[in-house]
């Protein structure tokens, strides 16, 4: 037994000794990491050049109306070689056209309007669904936050107790010698310990793999072992669902298609256009110093009959939005829903904390009674561990609730923009 004893005590010391040191760095928080990857992320930079695309879209079409002038030259030659030749009255052995033409097509302010007013829309889409994302992103880094800062807590948390039996195990060690506790009953209490720490580095291993993976998110190189704040996270009061930004999105999704049905319309109204040119065009064969000259031209284009594709492209649109509508209608009850699931899942979380909380009063109590009654050699040691594992359940079931109750806090968050 004595053997025994000495073998525990070498390891115990061993483990202490060998602890890790936490070489923390300086503390961060939740707005840090979520300034950090909102900054980084490549989908929010993404709808943002998308939006910048679009408005140069609308200047390429104000710009397609304007005035185009182009130089067109085209040279041709044929030979008639031996009599053996292109036909010469077909082909004028020659023709040589060097010009400048210029086209205006006329449209009025209404189609004009109509098409920046679908890229606006288009515009508006974008910026809803960057909202989105943003808020998806929000909710994901701060989801991997709070588990971070649960994992850093059970960490604290399993090392202050590891360090409070480390001081006890001094005074039960003087006390086993002189007969107060037997050597089985302080072997159990070095098992104890020894527990402990296996506890403190599984603690330590989770809370990095979650660190890792918070700096992962928000696209941050980072190998530290960095505490960190409580998130302090409060329930933000819910808008009108018709006017939160995942609402919004249907209703430009209605408008993008009743701007496409107009630009349908206009598609099929008659197009005039004005062309103008004047260059030299000649044969080369008769005055051929003469042949400079310009020219003139109105287009006019009138649609009459495309096979029914307008009725075609119309009923594709009704099909659409019926699916907007359908799609509206699920979400909006899918919403409902949810919201009233977490706020019941949030009260019953906030009940179990309190009540918890209550428990813990007394069992810290019991715990510290215990403590000083082992001192004075009043108290068996496997009653003192009965209390410190029931402490351990305690807090654990506390940090357990506390992590639940900040995911569902984010959960509801989600929907307030």
């Amino acid at each position: 037994m004595k053997f025994l004893l000495s073998q525990f005590r070498k390891i115990i010391f061993i483990c202490i000794v060998l602890q890790p040191v936490c070489l923390c760095a300086q503390q961060k928080d939740l707005d840090y990491f979520l300034e950090q990857g909102l900054q980084n992320s490549p989908l929010i930079k993404e709808a943002n050049n998308n939006i910048f695309l679009n408005r140069i879209d609308s200047l390429r079409i104000l710009a397609s109306y304007k005035t185009q002038v182009s130089g067109i030259s085209n040279n041709y030659y044929a030979p008639i070689i031996h009599g053996y030749g292109y036909d010469e009255i077909i082909t004028n052995i020659r023709n040589f056209s060097e010009q400048i033409s210029a086209t205006k097509t006329f449209v009025g302010k209404r189609n004009l309007q109509i098409q920046f007013n679908g890229i606006q829309l288009l515009n508006d889409s974008i910026s809803i669904a960057g909202k989105i994302t943003e808020q998806d992103l929000r909710r994901t880094i701060t989801a991997a936050y709070v588990a971070a800062y649960g994992s850093w807590r059970q960490y604290n948390f399993n090392n202050e107790i590891y360090n409070l039996l480390s001081t006890e195990d001094t005074i039960l060690k003087k006390l086993t010698q002189a007969s107060v506790y037997r050597q089985t009953d302080y072997l159990t209490f070095l098992v104890t310990l020894q527990q402990q720490h296996l506890t403190i580095t599984q603690a330590k291993q989770q809370y990095q793999n979650d660190y890792a993976t918070l700096n992962y998110l928000c696209g941050l190189v980072d190998t530290s072992f960095t505490p960190l704040d409580s998130p302090h996270i409060a329930l933000s009061q819910l808008p009108e669902y018709g006017n939160s930004i995942f609402y919004r999105k249907f209703i430009t999704d209605s408008l993008l298609l009743k701007n496409a049905s107009q630009q349908i319309g206009l598609a099929y109204k008659p197009k005039l256009s004005f062309t103008a040119d004047g260059g030299y065009v000649s044969s080369l064969t008769y005055t051929p110093y003469k042949n400079f000259g310009v020219g003139a031209a109105v287009n006019l284009t009138i649609p009459i009959y495309d096979g029914n594709q307008r009725r075609l492209q119309y009923q594709r649109l009704n099909i659409l939005e019926q699916t907007r509508i359908s799609n509206r209608d699920f979400y909006t009850a899918q919403y409902q829903q949810q919201i009233a699931q977490l706020t019941q899942q949030l009260q019953t979380t906030n009940q179990i904390i309190n009540e918890t909380n209550e428990q813990l009063k007394y069992v810290h109590t019991l715990m510290d009674a215990n403590r000083k009654l082992l001192i004075t050699g009043d108290v068996r040691i496997a009653d003192y561990i009965i209390a410190i594992s029931n402490y351990l359940n305690a807090q654990n079931t506390i940090t357990q609730n506390v992590v639940k109750q900040f995911q569902l806090i984010t959960q509801i968050n989600y929907w307030n923009k």
